[in-house]
């Protein structure tokens, strides 16, 4: 298969290096050649630290790099079979991308955006052939993360939704077909991970560290909700949220949070920044913490109040997913384990502490505050009164 890559950044750099391990003869397309010069030399560093890991020999990086040429005119990707466009998140601008490339690739070239937040349907809609479209959004770093998003618009053919997964699958992903909205799985059901904390923090119940530890001890959660913000970066943090809550016409559940919003405005971006919620090293290693307040983390009581709180909002999220038919419960639950390294599938951890826990815990979050952030999610509800379960149990 032949595969046009458009975008050399980071996540176009990693999606060609799994196409090329996968066999595919790729075309990188940039049209910075200084660009393009950096991705070769990073996927030379990237291979020769697989080599020194054993994890592959000198004729498999031969082989790899020999599947990728780097081009800068649009028109050396006319001979793909599929394009996969991962540049700047602008609508306007991948429109008019699209729309360019479709006067140079196949009729039967399926054409694929790794947006992570804009309309799919939007995308397809520049082209003549608007069924040939399809989101492929893949995490980065491409080639570690396992999960991949396939988003079929409402003008996408079924024969083109088939192919895209049969593809994905062929690279050694794990596909989970999501619905065109805002956020599609991961960015929309994560949302209570970060907004849920801030608000924690900014009521005044636990500083950054304290939450982080609840989530990381009790939940089993490699990074804390900040630690994870700082990784990210508090600006590209914001902006999805932002996106996410205009999207949705302003649903409370997205609203984002007024500390990050500074802090992103002060600079403070994470470890790129040298400054977030914690403070870094040049090589972005903690050396501080840049919390308010004297730490709280050993305070059993409170860190089952904070997981708890954080869990349930992310619970009800992918319920509601489920219930809107975003996705079915065995792809948003791989969405998250696959997707952002969540430790269980939250439908799965929904089971687990019972539907009746849920759906109480959310109706006490609803008293308190009879904000229409903290509704309970209709299935959640229906499933209750039915004694029923997301999974079948043994």
């Amino acid at each position: 298969m032949n595969v046009g890559i458009i975008g050399s950044g980071t996540m176009g750099s990693g999606i060609a290096q799994v196409a090329a391990t996968a066999g595919c003869q790729v075309k990188l397309y940039d049209t910075n050649q200084a660009a393009l010069d950096k991705a070769k030399a990073s996927l030379e560093n990237i291979l020769s630290r697989l080599i020194e890991k054993g994890r592959i020999d000198t004729n498999e990086k031969t082989r790899i790099q020999g599947n990728i040429n780097y081009v800068n005119s649009l028109k050396d990707l006319g001979d793909s079979n599929l394009t996969i466009e991962a540049i700047i998140e602008n609508l306007d601008i991948k429109q008019k991308v699209f729309s360019e490339l479709e006067g140079y690739v196949s009729e039967d070239c399926i054409i694929a955006s790794n947006t992570s937040s804009l309309s799919i349907a939007s995308i397809a809609a520049s082209l003549k052939k608007p069924e040939r479209c399809i989101g492929i959004h893949f995490f980065n770093p491409a080639p570690l993360m396992k999960l991949v998003e396939v988003i079929p618009a409402i003008q996408t053919s079924k024969e083109v939704l088939q192919k895209s997964i049969e593809t994905i699958s062929d690279w050694k992903k794990v596909v989970a077909v999501a619905k065109d909205t805002p956020g599609f799985i991961v960015n929309r059901v994560a949302r209570p991970f970060y907004g849920e904390a801030l608000r924690i923090y900014e009521e005044g119940i636990a500083d950054f560290e304290t939450i982080d530890h609840s989530l990381k001890t009790l939940g089993g959660f490699r990074m804390g909700p900040f630690e994870l913000m700082d990784f990210i970066g508090n600006d590209v943090n914001y902006t999805v949220t932002e996106t996410v809550f205009t999207a949705f016409y302003f649903d409370p559940r997205y609203k984002p949070a007024f500390t990050q919003k500074r802090f992103a405005e002060a600079g403070y971006l994470g470890r790129k920044s040298g400054k977030g919620y914690y403070d870094y090293d040049a090589n972005g290693k903690l050396i501080s913490r840049h919390a308010e307040g004297v730490s709280d983390s050993h305070n059993t009581e409170l860190a089952e109040q904070i997981f708890n709180r954080v869990l349930v909002m992310l619970i009800n999220e992918a319920a509601d997913a489920l219930f809107l038919n975003i996705a079915s419960a065995e792809d948003i639950d791989n969405a998250m384990t696959k997707g952002v390294n969540y430790p269980k599938g939250l439908l799965t951890w929904a089971d687990e502490k019972g539907i009746d826990w849920c759906v109480n815990t959310m109706d006490e979050l609803y008293n308190d505050y009879h904000e229409d952030r903290y509704r309970c999610s209709p299935l959640l509800r229906k499933m209750h009164r039915e004694n029923k379960t997301f999974f079948n149990k043994a």
